[in-house]
């Protein structure tokens, strides 16, 4: 499991995690809850090129069906199969085994609403 404190977060319920020019992005345990059981989720391809704020990909639970927005513009270089494969994973391990995509950034700057873990945790409160 990845410290949540160690990640940034957006007003869609997403986290990423910043690591060099890769960026991992996954839904945090609200959104997931929120959710319910997830049953599928559908992610871009490998070298899809992603533009912060248009869709990246899907998730649909028992509830609802939800759209994933990329959080930074970049490269997908890695998808999590594993979550293809097995979607309730999301929701067993959000910031963990449940991530969803890896994207490459070069020069690209964050966008300025990310929040730090106390102030995305006191947004849902």
């Amino acid at each position: 499991m990845t410290d949540q404190t160690a990640l940034q977060y957006t007003k869609d319920h997403e986290w990423i995690l910043v690591e060099g020019d890769v960026v991992t992005v996954g839904i945090t345990d609200h959104a997931a809850e929120q959710l319910g059981d997830v049953v599928y989720v559908e992610l871009p391809a490998v070298g899809t090129t992603t533009t912060a704020g248009e869709q990246l990909g899907e998730i649909e639970s028992t509830k609802s069906v939800g759209e994933l927005f990329a959080p930074i513009e970049g490269e997908v270089v890695e998808v999590n199969e594993a979550v293809v494969a097995t979607p309730d994973t999301v929701n067993q391990d959000p910031f963990g085994a449940g991530w969803l995509v890896k994207l490459r950034v070069e020069g690209t700057s964050f966008p300025e609403d990310l929040m730090d873990h106390d102030t995305y945790r006191a947004s849902i409160a």
